[in-house]
């Protein structure tokens, strides 16, 4: 294999697949080399005619100088680039933080991959257990919940957007009991009630609203308010209470 490193730009109709190669020809590569942007990617020449591809696809079909290939080779060659270039860029937008198949497969659209390499990159990530919509959507519930204070309406809605399919939202509600979300929603929500100036009635009305808008359940707003009501009660009837000395 020879390696050189290519300093001038190279055209871009000579990346673009093998379209305009000949039919019926054996093609010998008289070239190969590497391509300074993007990274791992080499430039292959076949006298006057070019295609790219990533190194791992130039590996794996031994796309060496001197060896020979025929237009229907190269064209299954494509095919592969394709998928890998789809690959890499799904590995590069995992860098940071998991994701669902439905994110990766709009970031992998934005960037102009095949439908091909987009399908068959989402197949095998699953199968690396790069991406699990199941187990993404237990940590998240768990996580917005019991961290950040979330309903389960809110978080619902989150993974309706994130692509999770109903049954795996619902499964991964359920991981989270009603009490972890009842001390989220109470936790919050006794914040928020000391914030508010005003009789019972508006503490009740603001903070009710404010309990809703985070996505938890009339039921646990309700608990959560009459719980906040019942000690405001009891902290009265301590003040109230007259001292005893004896």
């Amino acid at each position: 294999m020879e390696e050189e490193y290519n300093h001038q730009p190279v055209p871009q109709e000579e990346l673009n697949g093998v379209s305009h190669f000949p039919n019926g020809e054996d093609l010998m590569i008289t070239s190969v080399e590497m391509l300074r942007k993007p990274k791992h990617r080499y430039l292959i020449t076949f006298g006057r005619y070019s295609m790219s591809v990533h190194e791992d696809v130039m590996i794996k079909y031994r796309m060496m100088k001197g060896s020979i290939f025929r237009k229907e080779e190269l064209e299954e060659i494509v095919v592969a680039d394709e998928r890998q270039q789809a690959y890499v860029e799904a590995l590069r937008f995992l860098e940071r933080k998991p994701r669902t198949a439905q994110e990766i497969t709009q970031r992998l659209n934005l960037k102009g991959m095949t439908a091909d390499g987009i399908e068959k990159t989402i197949i095998r990530l699953q199968q690396e257990r790069l991406v699990d919509d199941e187990l993404y959507a237990k940590q998240w519930a768990e996580q917005r919940i019991t961290r950040q204070k979330k309903g389960r309406m809110w978080v619902r809605q989150e993974l309706r957007q994130k692509g999770i399919q109903t049954e795996l939202i619902a499964d991964a509600l359920n991981e989270v009991s009603e009490e972890d979300e009842f001390q989220s929603a109470y936790t919050v929500g006794q914040k928020k009630w000391y914030q508010i100036k005003g009789d019972a009635l508006e503490r009740k009305r603001k903070t009710g609203a404010f309990l809703m808008r985070r996505g938890f359940t009339g039921e646990q707003v309700r608990k959560v308010i009459n719980k906040l009501i019942a000690e405001d009660r009891e902290a009265e009837e301590y003040l109230e209470e007259p001292e005893v000395f004896n």
